[in-house]
């Protein structure tokens, strides 16, 4: 039964719980007293938004962070790209928080065995990818809701994309961009040697996508979900997880919608 004190932000708008969280480099941290500072600062657990300060890894980091929490996230840029933040401004804050556009997405479930039999499982908001761990190049074997797709890939790695990630490591590897709102996920392969001019496939949200990983103990392969690595995988199973439904906040005009059609431009 302790007492939370926790000041609600008002500039003349409605007042607003804040939670305010950054990245532990020296330009968000600064941001981050400034804005305290400024609009008063919650307990995640307290807080009506959060509002986390840092470049797009941060971002991510504290969507996984907070998924528990009813409370949407709002980015604000103080890294390098910045493709879910919004431009940073110490002014106006509540004001624009209250205008904020929200995108609401879906992590990406990953299943992973391996070589002594362990599993280990992690969530993804943008890919779960497989990559060569050595010199050669890896074999898999792709098969889609429980049907052989392909026998056998030589590449560097593929990786399975949500929309909001399809611009990240997918669009490096030529995968397509995904609007938004589609029910549609990115199957894309890095560096495919057979089939060669493979380009990968859109595949339904719904859809279960199993990689086997065809001689690993001469051809290792490492497995990894938005940061999470594990080594020495032997098989992979990826799924849309819809239980998980991550808010993120964006200023009228630059949400991810936007972003993504953008981006197609530049």
């Amino acid at each position: 039964g302790s007492v939370v004190l926790c000041r609600a932000a008002t500039t003349g708008a409605a007042p607003v719980k804040i939670a305010f969280v950054a990245s532990p480099v020296q330009v968000a941290e600064t941001a981050r007293l400034a804005l305290v500072d400024r609009y008063g600062d919650c307990p995640l657990d307290h807080a009506e938004v959060i509002v986390a300060l840092g470049g797009d890894g941060f971002m991510l980091q504290t969507l996984h962070d907070t998924q528990a929490l009813a409370a949407p996230v709002y980015g604000m840029n103080r890294g390098t790209i910045g493709f879910l933040m919004n431009s940073y401004g110490e002014a106006d804050l509540v004001d624009r928080l209250m205008a904020a556009e929200e995108a609401q997405i879906n992590p990406l479930e990953m299943r992973a065995t391996m070589a002594d039999g362990s599993t280990a499982t992690a969530l993804a908001i943008n890919e779960v990818s497989l990559l060569r761990a050595g010199p050669q190049a890896a074999k898999l074997q792709i098969t889609v809701d429980g049907r052989l797709r392909m026998p056998e890939l030589v590449c560097d790695g593929a990786l399975v994309a949500t929309p909001a990630g399809s611009t990240a490591y997918n669009y490096s590897a030529h995968g397509p961009i995904l609007p938004i709102g589609s029910d549609v996920l990115a199957l894309t392969a890095m560096s495919a040697f057979r089939p060669r001019r493979w380009r990968g496939a859109l595949l339904p949200k719904k859809a279960v996508v199993r990689f086997d990983v065809l001689g690993a103990e001469k051809r290792p392969v490492m497995a990894d979900s938005d940061g999470n690595s594990v080594r020495d995988v032997v098989s992979v199973e990826i799924r849309s997880e819809p239980a998980i439904a991550h808010r993120i906040l964006f200023d009228p005009g630059h949400g991810l919608e936007e972003r993504l059609i953008r981006e197609q431009f530049a």
